[in-house]
């Protein structure tokens, strides 16, 4: 058969690419079985054991950490690159480095500084999230399941928790997982824990405030920067450990309340609103005679000394705290601007903190609740239905001693990189709620009222103050039918060149000059120390 040129090329083609095609094929499996009879022990592989978790640190207004602030020994050991009993004598517990060092796969535990490293030991320095001493643990918050449940661990969890890389150790192994040894190991120390958040907390005043307030079964203490606002210490009572949160749930004080967070009757501090008001209107020069008790509307109210002060002034009436005196001001001033004045200075209006840490607006009556003459007697002198915060306390604290402008309370001043700078930091605010002049007589009144008490107990040794103690009526009884009531004291110092405000509240406390200013007084005798 005669066949045409065409026909025959395509035949070559074609036997050509099935000749290419069988020898590739052919290659493949020759190189396939070739890796295939590779002994397993030559395939090798990398094993790496990370140790601990990295977490970003929580720093205090100082860039000192208040989480992550102690580090614990940990060593990485492979048993079959290591002495049992050499290595054992490292470890703090003994029987239970055995347990893990007898099953013969790399472990970790803790040893002690005179471990020293070999190829088969490897000795990490672990961050501790919190620590035994920890302070302000109630801002600080603690962690459900290795996340943020509370606290600024839960406000900022995606940051402190972020996918940061942690300690680690390699080896090279073969197919079987066992460790190659002689081949040495890689090894990887993190330093992204100094990723974090800075607070407004300074660790020092923290820590005094919650020594000072040891004694307080329940309650809280807040200290703030009277100018920026900042938060300094923010102390609840009773307190907790982290790291034994199912005792604290059990404890019937609900040591995991933040009481700086919560709102209660305020008694007689409220006094300074009024009288702030009244300045205001042009009736701080008024002068009342107190004879022990009032008549409103039909309704007697008594002051707390029932033979009465007799005659008064503004200052004198805040000295010895009459309740009839601010009963008979109130009578003169437009109810629409008292009220008004309270909400100006933080009263029925939430503090954002951070998300899941804002204080109460807790509780300002309406103006048609104001207009009853008894509710309005009892607004007065700050009983009622009104209540407010140690947070909100301080805010007005604040307002008196910077002049008339209230700063914004700020816990938070910004986020951390690298543990050393500040990014993301605010600007201070604040508003001017009263004229510098009615704070400048309210902060003297506040003087005069420890200064010229002989009975004050929270007078000082080693500087002047300014302070309003309260003793706040809650309309509960105890089991001897005993009224109970809430004890506060808010204040400055120093008194000069106000720097600091504080209020400490002691819920069923009694009275505050008993309770809450001695302890007022221990603080600000401590922070004297720091200045």
């Amino acid at each position: 058969m005669v066949r045409k040129r065409g026909e025959h090329g395509v035949i070559v083609l074609t036997a050509a690419f099935f000749i290419s095609f069988t020898v590739i094929t052919a290659n493949y499996y020759r190189l396939a079985l070739e890796q295939k009879n590779v002994p397993a022990a030559q395939q090798s592989r990398i094993f790496t054991y990370e140790v601990g978790r990295c977490q970003g640190t929580i720093y205090d207004t100082k860039m000192r950490p208040l989480t992550n602030a102690e580090t614990k020994l940990k060593a990485v050991a492979v048993p079959d690159m290591t002495d049992r009993e050499i290595t054992a004598e490292y470890a703090v517990d003994r029987d239970k480095f055995y347990e893990e060092y007898d099953k013969g796969l790399p472990f970790e535990f803790e040893c002690t500084s005179l471990a020293y490293e070999s190829d088969g030991l490897t000795i990490f320095k672990v961050p501790q999230r919190y620590s035994e001493r920890q302070t302000a643990r109630h801002v600080i918050g603690y962690l459900s399941d290795n996340e943020g449940a509370d606290g600024v661990e839960y406000a900022y969890n995606s940051i402190l928790r972020a996918d940061y890389p942690n300690n680690s150790v390699s080896y090279e192994t073969d197919g079987f997982g066992r460790i190659l040894t002689g081949n040495g190991k890689s090894v990887f120390r993190t330093n992204s824990y100094k990723c974090g958040v800075v607070l407004t907390i300074d660790k020092d005043i923290q820590k005094i405030c919650e020594d000072c307030g040891k004694g307080i079964k329940t309650g809280a203490i807040v200290c703030a920067d009277i100018k920026s606002g900042d938060i300094l210490a923010m102390a609840s009572f009773p307190n907790y450990s982290p790291e034994k949160l199912d005792e604290a749930m059990e404890n019937k004080d609900c040591p995991l309340i933040n009481r700086a967070l919560y709102s209660y009757s305020v008694g007689s501090v409220f006094k300074l609103v009024t009288a702030a008001e009244a300045i205001e209107e042009g009736a701080g020069d008024i002068v009342y005679d107190c004879c022990g008790s009032t008549d409103v509307d039909g309704r007697i109210f008594n002051c707390h000394k029932l033979d009465g002060h007799g005659i008064q002034t503004m200052s004198e009436a805040l000295t010895n705290s009459c309740n009839t005196y601010f009963i008979e001001l109130s009578q003169c001033l437009d109810l629409e601007k008292l009220r008004e004045r309270a909400y100006s200075l933080g009263f029925g209006r939430e503090n954002y903190l951070c998300t899941g840490m804002i204080g109460s607006a807790g509780v300002l009556p309406t103006e048609k609740e104001l207009s009853i003459p008894a509710e309005m007697a009892n607004f007065s002198f700050g009983q009622g239905k009104l209540s407010a915060t140690p947070l909100q306390i301080t805010q007005l604290t604040c307002s008196i001693a910077n002049g008339g402008k209230k700063p914004v309370l700020r816990l938070i001043k910004g986020l951390t990189v690298d543990g050393e700078t500040v990014g993301n930091e605010k600007k201070t605010r604040y508003s001017q709620v009263m004229s510098e002049d009615t704070a400048e007589q309210l902060r003297k009144m506040m003087i005069l009222a420890v200064r010229d008490n002989e009975n004050s107990k929270a007078k000082t040794k080693k500087m002047s103050v300014g302070a309003k103690t309260s003793t706040a009526q809650t309309g509960k009884t105890d089991a001897k039918g005993e009224e109970l009531c809430h004890a506060w004291i808010t204040g400055f110092f120093p008194a000069r060149k106000p720097k600091y405000a504080v209020t400490v509240f002691i819920e069923n406390g009694g009275y505050g000059n008993d309770a809450a200013a001695p302890v007022f007084r221990m603080i600000a005798d401590r922070m004297s120390e720091l200045d």
